[in-house]
């Protein structure tokens, strides 16, 4: 069998692992369930990945693969670091409310996996939080942001605000209960919360982008 034919089966095993871990949890899910879903037999599944863990970590890869290669490109569009920060919180969100399912996986099955939890090194997360404190630095450093934030503290704190409020909302989907307000209202919010903390005064010479 051809390589691009073996790597297909693989994104169509990934792709059904996010609809099967959202809808019955990870705890509850069996490999089986995956490999129906994905239209492959049982056994295929370990051709591709050691067990259930293995192949929840593989597609928490795969997917900040996308999500980090896709966010970069936008936050490349925007002219400053001011403009940066409010795409990143709008791009965190807009993902949420795009592809519930992968939103339910990442931010809650993941939780649920010991081995994730505990032996894995999460490097893409890191990536991921590293694009966060690298706004802030760049922002300290062009003057629009307060040089006295220790960047570190600021990611996992942006993180995790932005966390909260998915959780909030993934629970609430799947409850079925309404939100307090809409993910665009949730971006405006947690990026104004930030932001006033972290702007300096801006200069009379200089505009809001």
């Amino acid at each position: 069998m051809s390589g691009p034919r073996l790597g297909d089966k693989r994104q169509r095993i990934l792709d059904a692992a996010v609809q099967v871990f959202a809808e019955r949890g990870f705890f509850h899910s069996r490999v089986n369930d995956v490999a129906e879903a994905a239209g492959v037999a049982g056994g295929t599944i370990y051709l591709y990945f050691k067990n259930k863990d293995d192949l929840l970590i593989s597609l928490f890869e795969d997917r900040m693969d996308s999500i980090l290669e896709g966010l970069r490109e936008s936050l490349a569009e925007e002219p400053d670091a001011r403009a940066r920060l409010r795409r990143f919180v709008q791009l965190h969100f807009q993902l949420v409310e795009s592809d519930p399912a992968l939103a339910d996986v990442l931010s809650v099955e993941l939780r649920q996996s010991s081995k994730f939890v505990r032996e894995y090194k999460a490097h893409k997360f890191y990536e991921y939080l590293g694009v966060a404190e690298e706004i802030l630095r760049e922002g300290a450093t062009d003057g629009f942001f307060r040089s006295d934030i220790d960047p570190k503290v600021f990611r996992r704190a942006l993180f995790g605000a932005l966390d909260e409020v998915t959780l909030m909302w993934v629970h609430g989907q799947r409850e079925g209960r309404t939100p307090p307000c809409s993910l665009e209202s949730a971006a405006n919010q947690v990026h104004n919360l930030f932001s006033s903390g972290v702007f300096c005064p801006i200069p009379a010479d200089r505009s809001d982008p």
